[in-house]
């Protein structure tokens, strides 16, 4: 799987990308990738055809903005690949923590994120919809916490 770092002239294919794994009324459009990444401390990542990550960094801080992986590429290691790359490009910048939102519904995502050495800081409730709860996870990046 190749991986890189996505650029402005990105923001098309990372919409229709996004699409793919969101449901119409949740994908984000050209307009918004495009925003998103002339924004300061945005960092994107491209799985070509397969998966998207976008991360956002503020010091010593940094957080999820979305991460997207096909529905065909699920389960064939594209998440962790774009996740651990992000941490390593996130670490090198001088982040000490990621954090990110997840469902509480996702089991596959929670699986996921434990297996990287994601551990629970919060809850949202209602954070994505009345009734659709979320949790927050923290990752150490500057205590030799994986991934």
């Amino acid at each position: 799987m190749r991986l890189r770092r996505a650029a402005a002239a990105d923001a098309a294919a990372l919409a229709r990308l996004h699409a793919t794994a969101f449901p119409p009324g949740e994908a984000w459009g050209e307009e918004t990738m495009a925003r998103l990444l002339a924004l300061p401390g945005v960092h994107a990542l491209l799985a070509e055809e397969a998966g998207l990550l976008l991360l956002r960094q503020a010091a010593e801080e940094a957080e999820v903005l979305t991460l997207a992986v096909r529905p065909e590429a699920r389960r064939q290691g594209v998440a962790r690949a774009l996740l651990e790359t992000g941490a390593a490009l996130l670490a090198a910048a001088g982040a000490r923590v990621l954090l990110l939102e997840v469902a509480e519904e996702n089991a596959p995502a929670l699986a996921l994120y434990a297996a990287l050495g994601f551990v629970d800081a919060a809850r949202r409730p209602d954070y994505y919809a009345p009734g659709r709860h979320a949790r927050l996870l923290r990752l150490d990046l500057a205590g030799g916490g994986r991934p």
